[in-house]
């Protein structure tokens, strides 16, 4: 078996930028049809890397980022919970992947890197999303039947939960 051409590895100070280019590449990328173009034209690279060096700081070690020399390709964050009330108290907030890597299992690594398989994490997905969708129904994640209006768009977003020792 080869080693893959990534490497997964915590979010240092120096990768704040490329994943905030990363970041909006990838969205650009899956949310074309989703999401308004003038939101996704609209994402501002500089104040994107501000606010994940501001994360970095706040909350060390919630996310990891999947490099190819120094080029981010993806990442994954996750912590507690940001729902109101807070169960689960986990939350994978982002799993991304630039579109060459799709299927390569750069995704699979990071959500590994990201999760403790001795928790529950909840996560929420675009509802029109099929290929997320089936990506973690593939690791052990479950539609739990909530679902609400996505921030930025009028696209349905569904929450999906998966239980302790799943990887």
């Amino acid at each position: 078996m080869t080693e893959p051409d990534w490497r997964i590895i915590p979010l240092a100070a120096e990768h704040a930028y490329p994943l905030a280019e990363c970041h909006i590449a990838c969205w650009r990328e899956a949310y074309r049809d989703l999401v308004p173009a003038h939101v996704l034209d609209a994402f501002d690279v500089a104040r994107r890397a501000e606010q994940w060096e501001r994360n970095r700081v706040k909350y060390p070690g919630r996310t990891w980022v999947a490099l190819v020399g120094a080029q981010v390709i993806g990442f994954a964050s996750a912590g507690e919970t940001l729902d109101d009330p807070p169960i689960p108290s986990h939350q994978l907030n982002a799993l991304y992947v630039r579109s060459p890597w799709y299927g390569t299992g750069v995704a699979h690594d990071l959500l590994r890197a990201a999760l403790d398989p001795s928790e529950t994490y909840s996560l929420w997905v675009f509802e029109q999303n099929p290929r997320a969708l089936a990506f973690y129904r593939k690791h052990g994640f479950v539609l739990d039947g909530t679902s609400r209006v996505e921030a930025f768009s009028p696209s349905i977003e569904v929450k999906m939960v998966r239980a302790p020792g799943t990887v």
